[in-house]
């Protein structure tokens, strides 16, 4: 989903910069309002970034990323993944790949967007002692079908690269999505020892 410079037009960047702010200003209020969820998402943030620098490969004109988005999503919660996909991006750019921060926006928006679909259809009355395997292989299905449109946007119409190209990225996701419902469900099982609590709640409340 890590879209290089080079790919995508001004005028889209341009577009991804006033959405990403949009969304993000929606829940500012949110999240200010409750201090717990600006810790969760320094966490996100920090799990995310280590997540994506575990596995990162370069197909066509994208990189596949291991991000660990649905365990973030359904422990910490709806808002402090929408934050920390945002901020992990911005620090993996600022102290690792400066280069990036061109397409900060970009990478972001390919990021939230299927996270607010997954949030508002299948994910919105979840709860951590209610997941099993088959609900958490949807999840990621509908979350990495999401990425990989959202990659395919951008590329849409860009004469540096091309359908097949784009096609090679999407089947290539395939093993990632297939490792990260095993290692969510994993964390899943972990996380619903605790019990619900104020860390590890049903996504639906924060």
């Amino acid at each position: 989903m890590h879209i290089e410079p080079g790919f995508v037009v001004q005028a889209k960047v341009v577009l991804a910069n006033v959405a990403v702010v949009g969304v993000l200003g929606l829940y500012a209020k949110e999240l200010m309002a409750k201090p717990q969820l600006i810790v969760k998402s320094l966490v996100a943030a920090v799990c995310f970034s280590l997540f994506m620098e575990a596995f990162h490969m370069q197909v066509g004109p994208s990189e596949l990323h291991f991000l660990g988005a649905m365990p973030i999503y359904l422990i910490l919660g709806f808002v402090p993944a929408l934050f920390g996909f945002v901020l992990g991006l911005l620090f993996q750019g600022l102290l690792l790949h400066p280069t990036d921060l061109a397409m900060l926006s970009v990478n972001s928006l390919s990021l939230i967007l299927p996270l607010l679909a997954v949030h508002f259809t299948l994910g919105k009355n979840l709860s951590i002692q209610d997941l099993n395997l088959k609900t958490l292989a949807k999840l990621d299905g509908v979350y990495y079908a999401g990425v990989t449109t959202m990659v395919g946007f951008w590329l849409l119409g860009e004469a540096v690269t091309n359908l097949s190209a784009w096609a090679t990225f999407a089947v290539s996701y395939a093993p990632v999505v297939l490792a990260e419902v095993g290692f969510s469900f994993g964390l899943i099982k972990l996380a619903q020892r605790f019990g619900k609590s104020q860390w590890f709640g049903g996504v639906s409340a924060v």
